[in-house]
């Protein structure tokens, strides 16, 4: 089994970062490198000039379009607000060629929720209305078209139309490993290389500045030129070079030699490197043999000969797709190394374009922070830099950045909350921190004045009403936020106590500004350490309130409870010193917070834990890659994870004492490996009917522990809402975010938002 020395030092680095001391300073949004001169000087892409060094990264726009595929106005709107912002480069989503080759991406109907330009004329409008668009604020724009999933695409063709998913060889599909997919016949995989060549040349003709193959990431075009994934015997394919270069040569035949062509790649699938023996398992063992760094450099080398003009580069696949996709707890500038690796080889190997001009490298990966963007291009680890999320959060980012406002930029937080798992949820990407994304062609970039100001109250000082007490002042109204702590943010100053949640530091650093801001601009009054109640509401005589109040914990009222040495995990958090003589720890509840505090107990305090979940999953309906990256590296950590287990008593250990807790443990073998993070969740609205039934037997079992960690969830707190809605008959009363639904950021932020527009 192959690993890579340098991909090895990375995946292990990945997991405690923190550590090193340095590191976690590049994650700040700060501006000690200002003015950003490397970051907007311009560069040269074949013969085509881009003003600055900043390229939005291409993220699914899916179910963004007409079903027809046809871009629509949402996506239009969606992508000129990131060139109002001074983006130089942006690229679109991926966009298949290969409907009725590739089975997994065509819906019911032959309609797609992928944005096409290959279906016939009736699409080509919306591509080049989004062009003029972008070109209209000095931005290129470059379209992500891809061969198609294959074996990470939909299975459920194979329920729906009786056709397998396909694949280069004989693969299992990602989301039901039960499902094989099958090889693409010769005769197909000619039609896909034909398809890229017209879709080029389609894409010239409308107007767009370069194409983008989706090369990384295991998607059909790397299933075909990846060894891992490419086990062809006989015929030209069975080279696992020839697929991509053949296609970069038929674009070359369409297109010309002027027209760009950026490529998309990892230098590794690191999965050897992630998951080690566990490689032995069914669903990886075929896949030991992916590209080595060599390997992929040499191949590279050879797309640059065939016309290939500028590359990105990370690490990863779906297996473990929270490289290619980094998460909050992953570091900041992630791949720069990577970056520089390719750099280095086609620099000191004279490597150039078919124009003569070097091949720039893209750097990827928690790059939004602008002095770390900045000295990489400094430093000459890379020569753009690309941003993907931190664009959703703040279109603005780059002219922010630009003149020196970087206390302004809105930070992404990484939750992947709304830009990842709301389209695979069902929705369409969206972005957790900034409710306008993906409805820019509904809301105004600045909130239309209200035509009647008002007398406007706030309650809870979280992220829901910080959004609701601020747009709604934008708006002109007279706004009092109260808060009855101390300090705004809610629940974001717990959950930003952990190293690997810098990134929640950040957003509640700039909510605070924001905050003053309006305060300073604005009607805005905060009343911290300040109660509601609705007598104090009948003396102020507030013509509308707002109630974003929370949640309340959940308490388990079992056997023991009153003597178990317990506390919220929001509690330990907020102070650490709780767990100060403890060893060891259980977590009850195996969501985001208890996962996450675990890693914190575990990493940052040195304790033994154990996570208890009464569910088969843990870290359900959370993002695969946020999941797949707390399941690693607790594996690595030793963080011992039960699920299908319930919680029955505190105490109880009898002879080896009554510090603990006593369970009820499924130790069935049909239980899921808990630690599984090569395979997703599916949702509970796709039926797998391949998937194994679990079988309970259960048993009692003791788990000692000095300290009992509670993250049970919560219940929406609607008390407050409930007596304002009863005794104030004259005032409108609205609830919203965690007191009346939600949970997550996400829901938060559109809720207050979108109730301010209202008022």
């Amino acid at each position: 089994m192959n690993k890579d020395k340098k991909v090895q030092e990375l995946v292990d680095f990945y997991g405690d970062w923190f550590r090193d001391g340095k590191t976690l300073d590049d994650g700040r949004m700060t501006s000690e490198l200002y003015p950003y001169d490397e970051m907007f000087s311009p560069i040269r892409i074949n013969k085509m000039t881009v003003k600055n060094r900043l390229v939005m990264a291409p993220m699914g726009n899916i179910s963004m379009c007409e079903e027809t595929g046809r871009p629509n106005e949402k996506m239009i709107a969606y992508f000129i607000e990131r060139a109002k912002g001074g983006v130089g480069l942006i690229t679109t989503g991926l966009v298949p060629v290969s409907h009725g080759i590739d089975n997994s991406i065509t819906e019911l109907g032959k309609l797609s929720y992928f944005p096409r330009i290959d279906r016939s004329r009736t699409v080509f409008a919306g591509w080049r209305d989004l062009a003029a668009g972008c070109h209209a604020y000095g931005s290129r724009i470059f379209i992500q078209l891809s061969a198609g999933l294959g074996r990470v695409g939909n299975p459920q063709c194979l329920v729906n139309e009786l056709k397998f998913p396909n694949s280069a060889s004989v693969n299992p599909s990602w989301y039901m490993p039960q499902v094989p997919c099958l090889p693409l016949s010769a005769v197909k995989i000619h039609k896909l290389i034909n398809n890229m060549g017209q879709a080029a040349a389609d894409s010239k003709a409308m107007g767009l500045d370069g194409v983008y193959l989706h090369g990384h990431e295991g998607y059909l075009l790397e299933q075909m030129t990846n060894p891992a994934f490419n086990r062809r015997k006989f015929g030209r394919y069975a080279d696992w070079q020839a697929f991509g270069i053949d296609v970069v040569k038929k674009i070359r035949e369409r297109t010309g030699d002027d027209y760009p062509i950026m490529y998309r790649i990892d230098l590794s699938l690191a999965l050897n490197e992630t998951y080690g023996d566990r490689m032995d398992r069914k669903e990886l063992k075929k896949f030991k043999n992916g590209r080595t760094i060599e390997m992929t450099l040499e191949y590279m080398k050879n797309l640059v000969a065939a016309g290939v003009d500028i590359f990105d580069v990370d690490l990863g696949c779906y297996d473990n797709w929270w490289l290619p996709h980094p998460p909050g707890p992953m570091p900041p500038g992630c791949y720069l190394e990577i970056a520089k690796i390719a750099k280095d080889y086609l620099e000191k190997n004279n490597i150039v374009s078919n124009a003569g001009v070097p091949v720039p490298v893209v750097g990827v990966g928690k790059l939004g922070y602008p002095d770390l963007a900045e000295r990489a291009l400094r430093d000459k680890l890379c020569d753009m830099v690309m941003l993907g999320r931190p664009l959703l959060a703040d279109p603005q980012w780059p002219n922010k950045a630009r003149t020196g406002r970087v206390s302004e930029i809105c930070p992404c937080i990484g939750c992947q909350e709304a830009c990842i798992n709301e389209f695979v949820e069902g929705g369409h990407p969206q972005c957790a921190v900034n409710p306008r994304t993906s409805f820019e062609e509904i809301f105004p970039e600045i909130p239309e004045p209200a035509d009647a100001p008002k007398k406007i109250a706030v309650v809870g000082g979280g992220p829901a009403g910080i959004m609701c007490a601020v747009t709604a002042a934008q708006r002109g109204h007279t706004v009092t936020l109260y808060e009855k702590s101390g300090r705004i943010g809610g629940r974001l100053n717990p959950g930003s106590v952990p190293k690997i949640k810098f990134d929640v530091a950040n957003y509640l650093d700039y909510l605070k500004d924001l905050c003053l801001r309006t305060v300073r601009d604005y009607d805005l009054d905060i009343k911290l350490n300040t109660e509601a109640t609705p007598a104090l509401f009948k003396a102020e005589g507030f013509d509308k309130i707002v109630v974003a109040i929370g949640t309340k914990d959940c308490i388990f009222n079992l056997p023991g409870v009153e003597g178990a040495n317990l506390c919220l995990a929001v509690e330990l958090l907020d102070n650490p010193a709780l767990a100060k003589d403890a060893r060891k720890a259980v977590v009850i509840g195996g969501g985001v917070v208890g996962c996450e505090t675990a890693y914190f107990l575990n990493k940052e305090l040195g304790l033994e834990v154990t996570v208890v979940e009464m569910t088969q999953y843990f870290m359900n309906h959370v993002c695969t890659a946020n999941r797949g990256y707390m399941l690693k590296y607790m594996y690595d950590a030793g963080i011992r994870l039960l699920n299908c287990t319930k919680l029955i008593a505190f105490g109880g250990g009898g002879a080896a004492g009554n510090g603990g807790v006593k369970v009820l443990r499924n130790r069935s073998k049909t239980v899921p490996d808990p630690y599984l993070s090569w395979n997703p969740i599916l949702p509970e609205n796709i039926l797998n009917p391949l998937a194994p039934k679990i079988k309970d037997e259960s048993v009692e079992e003791f788990i000692p522990a000095d300290l009992v960690v509670l993250a049970g969830g919560g219940r929406p707190d609607e008390s407050l809402f409930l007596q304002l809605q009863k005794s104030l008959n004259t005032s409108e009363v609205y609830n919203i975010g965690d007191s009346f639904q939600g949970g997550k950021v996400f829901e938060a932020t559109k809720a207050g938002y979108r109730c301010a527009l209202n008022l």
